[in-house]
């Protein structure tokens, strides 16, 4: 089958979200809609909001530097930290974007030629960034804070969770009225939406790995073989998915939070994305130092940064879940999305994902036919 890229969704049970969606928003686009207040001095280091982010010695060279980070994340949504990052510390950062399994690929066969570039890199799904452990990219950095979070600093402090996105499902509003939408996992695949339908390939990060386990789990082990008698468009990524679904080539796909909340915003797509009477699935985003980090100070500013308050209510607005409990569940469009233990939100466990997920892919790969 074919493929192609993205989307997410919350909120309480059934409620239905008007949000507009885009793959790649520019920097400008997303920085517009992050507005999280900041109270930056830098009189003697770095200090946000009275949260020391970084030590003087520290923070000073971090501004001769200019960051390189790899990422997995989505385009708009890590231009819209990165953004806010620059303004608040004055830190240039060069981004590379890639899917996860692509970013994967290409950091291993750097790391393995000792050309690995990267300063920082940012990834879901734990099983990429435990190969990248395994492979000696990380270097073990304790950022400040995080011991205080439960499965926040990941083996000794390698890597660091540092926000949950969340997948749900979304529909173009021009082709499918709002009675008529999906209001469960169930519904996707009651029939209705044959050939009109999308979904993200199941090996493409993180984001399908915690998809594939919660329908396995959550949803029956024949949901994977009604979802495939669709006939669903497969597509590549979830930007893919998201641009699909707004231009109206599917009525009803899988979709993520991220990205899409900054474009509602900006180009009033026609998509409502809907919390489902089973739930949401929520799935991890890892951030680590490198070994080979030629910018280590910006770095751990990054780092710190991103579990700062001030970093993790950036993550609040652009629609992703902190890992800082002492940080509200994002609100979108006005709506609080459900607390993360109000069993409306599923999140795979990091055994989870070593024990079943090659098993998960292979049987998606085999029901849904899906050869690269």
């Amino acid at each position: 089958m074919k493929l192609a890229s993205k989307l997410p969704a919350v909120a309480a049970a059934g409620l239905l979200l008007a949000v507009g969606l885009s793959a790649c928003g520019s920097a400008a686009q997303s920085a517009s809609v992050v507005t999280a207040a900041a109270n930056v001095n830098t009189d003697n280091g770095l200090v946000i909001n009275g949260e020391t982010i970084a030590d003087k010695a520290t923070f000073d060279k971090a501004r001769t530097e200019t960051l390189s980070l790899y990422s997995g994340y989505t385009d708009s949504s890590e231009s819209a930290l990165v953004a806010a990052f620059t303004k608040d510390t004055g830190i240039k950062v060069n981004v590379v974007r890639l899917t996860p399994n692509k970013l994967s690929e290409r950091v291993l066969s750097e790391q393995g030629a000792g050309k690995l570039a990267a300063d920082v890199i940012r990834t879901s799904d734990y099983r990429i960034a435990k190969s990248m452990e395994d492979a000696g990219v990380w270097k073990a950095y304790d950022v400040p804070g995080a011991a205080k979070f439960k499965d926040v600093s990941v083996d000794g402090g390698k890597f660091t969770r540092m926000f949950n996105s969340v997948y749900t499902l979304g529909y173009n509003t021009q082709l499918v009225k709002e009675a008529d939408a999906p209001k469960s996992w169930a519904d996707a695949v009651s029939g209705k939406w044959q050939g009109k339908i999308g979904i993200v390939q199941g090996g493409s990060g993180g984001s399908t790995a915690a998809l594939n386990r919660f329908m396995e789990t959550k949803l029956g082990s024949d949901y994977f073989s009604k979802y495939a008698a669709q006939k669903p468009k497969i597509y590549d990524s979830l930007g893919a998915e998201a641009t699909a679904l707004a231009r109206g080539e599917i009525a009803v796909g899988t979709v993520t939070i991220s990205g899409t909340n900054i474009s509602a915003v900006q180009d009033k797509a026609p998509v409502k994305f809907v919390v489902p009477n089973e739930g949401l699935v929520s799935y991890d985003y890892y951030l680590g130092m490198t070994g080979t980090a030629k910018n280590a100070e910006a770095a751990k500013v990054f780092l710190n940064y991103n579990l700062s308050k001030q970093g993790q209510q950036v993550f609040a607005q652009i629609g992703e879940y902190p890992v800082r409990t002492d940080v509200a569940p994002p609100t979108i469009m006005g709506v609080k999305l459900p607390a993360v233990d109000s069993g409306k939100v599923y999140r795979m466990q990091n055994s989870d994902a070593i024990t079943f997920g090659k098993e998960d892919l292979a049987t998606w790969n085999k029901v849904f036919g899906y050869t690269k």
